[in-house]
């Protein structure tokens, strides 16, 4: 292994009808767009892959849809890769989503590629390469190619090889297996498969995973690279894993399966270093991590150093990169470098510390509004629903904010150490009053599995229900409705 070249993952970008999935099949042999529709369409929509051959050297590579619309599957395809395609068409040049997938391209730090000047059997070239170097600057190589006729594409296989040989990669190929999920389906006898980009580790038949957020247990029964299997794939190639122990509605794109010694664990606050090339912070934005996203508040805590606070937990690493786009109008601003994957709240930098002063008393009957803390918090434990972080893990200014929604009716105390928001507490009980009425009584272990949970989770939920006065325990540790197994 330590004499292989590094496996490396190559990504293409380029505005829709400029002939990204054409090349990829004139370069590989294989068409990317394996969905009906868009076969149908002539368009791609979702990720596709395929093994490029680069004199002798074997690269994974990941289409990207080039529409507008499916900008967040770029990002989550371009997660992850080493080099880039980018596709410009010689009759149109540069154009709007041409930008914005080389804007993604900078946020990732992804800096080395080549430039495809497709179509070059139907216009001049001139213009298209003029407009691409200024793009990419100029020790980015240009090919003239045509997809067409197969002028100029085993220059683009050169040009790439030749990329590819002076990068050292940017996987670890030791430490615990980290690959961000792109795809999850099933294969009749085999069951559970994901796919994605292995960052960092190997991962082989036998192996014991979890899969992130949820930490839900899992096995390998065996790895593929490209349709081929294989003892054990190596950090940066393309990945497929059959997973053991784990139902294929339970793994999702976003999600991560990890070894287990990965440190790995959902984050809703995280510190970050920003490139927004100049533009001013937003309020609020999009952030993307690997193949996950989630709309963030931003807050500035010191110069050069960013506060996410975010409405979907990421599973994130030191150091590693993430996109920011504007939520409306929609588009990307840059990106950034994890600081601290696990920090804890703070106040803004220019926000000065409250003197001490008795609060106005509120009108009657009518309720305090709640303040930024306690609204971030809420949306946390909403966005979570019955997976809820723990208390320890909602930052310095919780014990205040979750006291704030418990007043309020909006969380509820599930144990000790973790709140629950009350839409999740009374969803969890809608779901155990609807098995109760089909089964005659609920179990701990039952209630787990029906929520795809772990044990911790349901327990929590089950005792809340319990003082909540929804379920009654029977001395076999079962529970009913207390409507039916009688108040007390």
């Amino acid at each position: 292994m330590g004499n292989a070249p590094t496996p490396l993952t190559v990504g293409t970008a380029g505005h829709i009808d400029h002939g990204k999935s054409a090349l990829v099949r004139a370069l590989t042999g294989r068409d990317t767009d394996r969905l009906p529709e868009e076969q149908a369409r002539g368009l791609s929509i979702d990720l596709g892959f395929a093994q490029l051959d680069v004199g002798g050297r074997l690269l994974s590579l990941v289409d990207v849809p080039g529409h507008e619309r499916f900008v967040r599957t770029m990002v989550a395809g371009a997660s992850g890769v080493d080099l880039f395609l980018l596709v410009v068409a010689a009759d149109d040049g540069v154009m709007p989503q041409t930008l914005e997938h080389a804007a993604v391209l900078q946020a990732l730090g992804v800096t080395a590629g080549v430039v495809a000047i497709t179509k070059s059997d139907l216009a001049d070239t001139a213009r298209a390469r003029e407009e691409a170097r200024e793009l990419v600057g100029s020790d980015v190589p240009i090919v003239d190619c045509s997809a067409r006729t197969g002028a100029g594409v085993e220059q683009v296989r050169a040009a790439l090889g030749h990329v590819a040989r002076a990068l050292p990669g940017t996987h670890p190929r030791e430490g615990p297996a980290v690959l961000h999920v792109d795809r999850s389906f099933t294969v009749h006898g085999a069951g559970t498969i994901v796919t994605g980009t292995l960052w960092s580790g190997s991962v082989g038949a036998g192996d014991r995973v979890l899969v992130l957020p949820g930490e839900r247990r899992a096995r390998v029964r065996s790895v593929q690279v490209h349709d081929t299997a294989c003892e054990r794939a190596e950090a940066g190639q393309r990945v497929a894993v059959n997973l053991a122990g784990v139902r294929v509605d339970a793994v999702s794109r976003g999600d991560v399966v990890a070894g287990e010694d990965a440190d790995l664990r959902p984050a809703w606050i995280l510190d970050v270093a920003l490139d927004l090339s100049g533009a001013r912070a937003p309020g609020r934005a999009q952030i993307h991590h690997g193949t996950r996203e989630t709309p963030a508040r931003i807050v500035e805590r010191e110069a050069g150093r960013w506060q996410l606070r975010c409405e979907r937990p990421l599973i994130a690493r030191e150091g590693d990169r993430i996109v920011v786009r504007s939520v409306a109008p929609p588009g990307t601003l840059g990106g950034g470098r994890v600081l601290d994957p696990r920090a804890h709240r703070t106040r803004r930098a220019a926000e000065p510390e409250p003197a001490p002063a008795a609060p106005a008393p509120a009108p009657p009957r009518e309720p305090r509004p709640l303040s930024e803390d306690a609204l971030d918090i809420e949306r946390i434990l909403r966005e979570a629903a019955d997976r809820p972080p723990r208390d320890t893990e909602l930052g310095d200014g919780a014990p205040a904010a979750l006291a704030e929604l418990r007043d309020a009716g909006r969380a509820v105390r599930l144990d000790r150490t973790m709140h629950a928001h009350r839409e999740a507490l009374d969803a969890v009980g809608a779901r155990a009053a609807a098995i109760i009425d089909a089964e005659g009584s609920i179990t701990l272990a039952r209630l787990r599995d029906a929520l795809d949970t772990n044990r911790r989770y349901a327990q929590a939920f089950l005792e809340a229900l319990d003082a909540d006065r929804v379920t009654l325990r029977l001395p076999d540790d079962s529970r009913v409705l207390r409507r039916r197994g009688g108040a007390s």
